[in-house]
């Protein structure tokens, strides 16, 4: 009889230890899936310091307004005697760096650097993880059904997603977010930062679902003839049951890893949207608006530009370092 994908996975990990290794057999047997990949990211030192690395940036975003009464300052606080009058820059080396602003100061505005980039990371950690939930679970209910009843219903799913495909993120986004400001607020009013967010993570989840739903689908179509799916049909199982009792707990392992490498996708697209001023408000901390405002200081404040930017450098690396070896996990063939 032909097993299901997860009683293939735990089996191809006892059979990996081979007749001379009864050791290693032994102990295996038992274990899930699901501990048969975590024991594999442990002993992946790639995934081990980027997971660490993730944790450091996820830790520090939700006690953000912890550090900030720690620190003493705040996002929106200004130090503007500690710029020169001249043009505006700050006092002292490398930006104004100093035990009291750890970054140093912004030039022009005068605020301090570190608390921004603290709740800057926030920001974009809390579009990204929000966006990828609401794509990724879109995408897996809609490739789901798509997958298992096949025919019109098929047709219907692919035919919307080759139409979002088809339209061009960038500049819907253009277009859609000052419409959807001036609907709700008009030209004067000032836009909540809350709105801008709450926008952003709508855009991404409208564009950001269809490639989970192709991968889903074309696994779901590759189980919906295998036994245990024929036998779970014969007794009686409906539809509900069907998806997700028996095709959805089959596919977590692809799902996961599209959702790993979805998050850093947002965060890179966020900070894009606000480098070109699109989607968040100039009060807003967020890397891309630093970034932006750094670019005309690149010659008499590097140190502006190098703390956002190697932040969201490694933020993403970190990202995509994990979602690599989550799937070099999840996969029982892999070399690694």
């Amino acid at each position: 009889m032909s097993l299901s994908p997860i009683e293939g996975v735990a089996l191809a990990e006892i059979e990996s230890g081979g007749d001379g290794d009864a050791p290693r057999s032994r102990s295996v047997v038992g274990r899930s899936p699901g501990q048969l990949a975590l024991a594999r990211l442990r002993r992946d030192r790639t995934a081990r310091v980027s997971a660490a690395l993730l944790v450091f940036f996820v830790v520090v975003a939700l006690v953000a307004p912890l550090l900030s009464m720690v620190y003493g300052v705040g996002p929106g606080e200004d130090f503007k005697d500690k710029l020169d009058s001249c043009c505006g820059m700050p006092l002292g080396y490398l930006g104004g760096i100093s035990g009291e602003h750890w970054f140093g100061l912004e030039p022009g505005t005068g605020r301090d650097i570190f608390i921004r980039m603290v709740y800057g990371l926030r920001t974009s950690l809390l579009i990204a993880f929000s966006a990828a939930v609401l794509s990724t679970a879109l995408g897996v209910t809609l490739g789901v059904v798509a997958g298992y009843l096949g025919g019109w219903v098929d047709a219907v799913i692919t035919w919307i997603t080759d139409l979002v495909l088809a339209m061009p993120f960038l500049i819907i986004a253009l277009a859609l977010t000052p419409t959807l400001v001036l609907r709700f607020y008009g030209q004067r009013a000032a836009v909540p930062e809350a709105f801008g967010v709450a926008m952003l993570i709508g855009i991404f989840a409208v564009f950001g679902w269809t490639s989970t739903a192709r991968l889903v689908r074309g696994q779901v179509i590759a189980l919906r003839e295998r036994e245990f799916v024929e036998a779970a049909r014969a007794s009686g199982a409906g539809l509900g049951h069907m998806l997700f009792r028996q095709l959805l707990p089959n596919i977590w392992a692809p799902v996961l890893v599209a959702f790993s490498l979805a998050v850093p996708q947002f965060i890179t697209s966020e900070a894009a949207l606000a480098f070109i001023g699109v989607g968040l408000s100039e009060e807003t901390p967020s890397f891309g608006r630093m970034i932006f405002r750094s670019l005309r200081y690149l010659e008499t404040d590097p140190m502006y530009v190098f703390f956002p930017g190697v932040t969201i450098f490694l933020l993403v690396l970190a990202f995509n370092l994990f979602g690599d070896a989550l799937r070099d996990a999840l996969d029982p063939k892999s070399s690694r």
